[in-house]
């Protein structure tokens, strides 16, 4: 399942509520949640590391602390909310460095190709700052034989160049002048077509930055691309029943 950063807080809480105290332990690019009635939820961690000196590496918390701790494993997200109180429930300290990682601001790249279709914009958070799209004609499989056939191939083939040079176009124009402030690029579409963009040389620094899970969208257009924080920001959790 898939949490936006804005509801991981309280989705938390309430998996506190049916399962029980928890306790929170940091692994490789996830945080573990342990609940005392055996339930587990492993966090995967978006633009992973999540820095140790925030996180801790354990932390647990029995029941709900209306009365607070006083500073101690506070942790603010950022935007003025705590990220350490949800209502009257106090989140472990390593639940509640996620939280305030997860809902940072942070300036991303985003890079979306499909075969005759392709899209690429950088993102303040869940907004987009610049992007463009656009798409190329790309002819299906013909089922005719012969001379015909490997006509229509080279057709294709000659297409599909044509398409993949205007996506590292568009990449290279919206995402080098932006390079600087990236934090991460987060790539989308189908992999054949995102592995030869890899091959275009001025794109080697974008593909360095590449971080999160890939996104499986349709032909990317606009909304596509406006969609894609939805995507890239969520929390992944896979829970495990007692």
């Amino acid at each position: 399942m898939s949490v936006a950063p804005e509801r991981l807080a309280g989705w938390i809480a309430r998996f506190a509520e049916r399962h029980g105290a928890i306790e929170a332990v940091v692994l490789p690019d996830v945080v573990r949640l342990d609940a005392a009635d055996g339930a587990v939820a492993e966090c995967q961690v978006p633009f992973p590391p999540l820095r140790p000196s925030r996180a801790g590496h354990r932390g647990g918390v029995g029941d709900s602390d209306r009365g607070g701790d006083g500073d101690g494993g506070h942790q603010s997200d950022g935007d003025g909310r705590d990220g350490a109180h949800e209502g009257g429930f106090r989140l472990p300290p390593a639940a509640a460095a996620l939280v305030s990682h997860v809902c940072r601001e942070r300036t991303v790249g985003v890079l979306l190709a499909r075969l005759g279709g392709h899209a690429a914009g950088v993102f303040t958070g869940a907004r987009l700052v610049t992007g463009k799209v656009g798409s190329r004609q790309v002819h299906g499989r013909s089922a005719a034989g012969g001379w015909s056939q490997q006509r229509f191939a080279r057709r294709r083939d000659k297409q599909s160049a044509e398409a993949l040079r205007a996506a590292a176009d568009v990449a290279a124009r919206v995402l080098l002048p932006r390079l600087p402030d990236l934090e991460a690029v987060v790539l989308g579409g189908d992999r054949r077509s995102i592995d030869e963009l890899r091959r275009d040389r001025r794109l080697a620094p974008v593909f360095a930055l590449e971080s999160g899970p890939f996104l499986a969208v349709p032909d990317p257009r606009m909304p596509v691309l406006e969609g894609a924080p939805a995507l890239f920001r969520a929390v992944r959790i896979r829970l495990l029943d007692p």
